[in-house]
């Protein structure tokens, strides 16, 4: 299922069932978990893991050196989790000294074709970014985000769990759980991402408590100080509205509003 082509360094560790395609090359501190399918001229740098059952397409280039000038050839890592789809030309580079160290890709994630993320990044688990979605050095995006085609994050933001980015939206403030960016300019928030929810199973009743917190965030005329103080009690009545004042208590950059 290694490919006679292929480039594996010794020092690799490549688990059962793994499938490495023509001219592929797994370098130094490579590990590879079980049922993981690479295609043909893919470039693996390592340290690297990637876990199980991950679907790698051709030309995709991981864990390469972070792109920063900083960057002084210390060890850092890249790590990916299980059951995610890579495909063509993806590029995922390796953490940075200063920067924690670790690039890090949840489980269950689909980035498509010409995606890039940057050093540092935390990505969680089923996310979808289409192609060309780019996030810079150091951001972070929760779980079941959908970033749409040609849309970028700015380095340092945090997008928030269940969050859409529209399609070309450049997001250059942290977003919190639940919202849609419009694309307009650097992206303005454009109500949530009720479509996403309801198809993941969120009952009227937790949609609407959502949709209450975000009036009260974005459309009451309030200041941030002000639409925090009523998102307290309304959170005494919703763990959403509680993630999304726990997302706002760690925003450390300007936030979407």
């Amino acid at each position: 299922m290694i490919h006679a082509t292929a480039l594996i360094d010794p020092s690799s560790v490549i688990g059962d069932n793994v499938s490495i395609g023509a001219y592929s090359v797994i370098g130094a501190e490579v590990e590879i978990g079980d049922g993981t399918v690479i295609g043909p001229h893919v470039v693996i740098e390592g340290p690297t893991k990637i876990g199980r059952d991950n679907r790698i397409a051709q030309f995709a280039s991981l864990g390469g050196d972070p792109q920063d000038k900083k960057f002084a050839g210390e060890r850092t890592e890249l790590i990916i989790g299980d059951r995610n789809l890579i495909r063509e030309f993806g590029t995922i580079n390796r953490g940075t000294g200063d920067g924690g160290g670790v690039t890090r890709i949840g489980n269950d994630n689909w980035l498509l074709a010409y995606v890039h993320i940057a050093h540092d990044c935390q990505v969680g688990s089923n996310v979808v970014f289409s192609n060309y979605a780019a996030l810079a050095g150091h951001v972070e995006i929760g779980d079941w985000t959908i970033l749409a085609g040609y849309s970028g994050v700015h380095q340092f933001c945090k997008v928030g769990a269940h969050a859409f980015i529209g399609m070309g939206c450049l997001v250059g403030s942290d977003v919190p759980p639940f919202v849609m960016m419009a694309n307009e300019q650097h992206g303005r928030p454009r109500g949530i991402n009720s479509e996403g929810l309801k198809r993941r199973g969120f009952d009227a009743a937790r949609i609407s408590a959502i949709k209450r917190a975000y009036r009260t965030l974005y459309m009451a005329g309030l200041s941030l100080p002000e639409a925090r103080e009523l998102l307290e009690k309304q959170a005494s009545e919703s763990d959403d509205v509680r993630a999304m004042l726990e997302f706002l208590d760690r925003s450390k950059r300007t936030l979407a509003r």
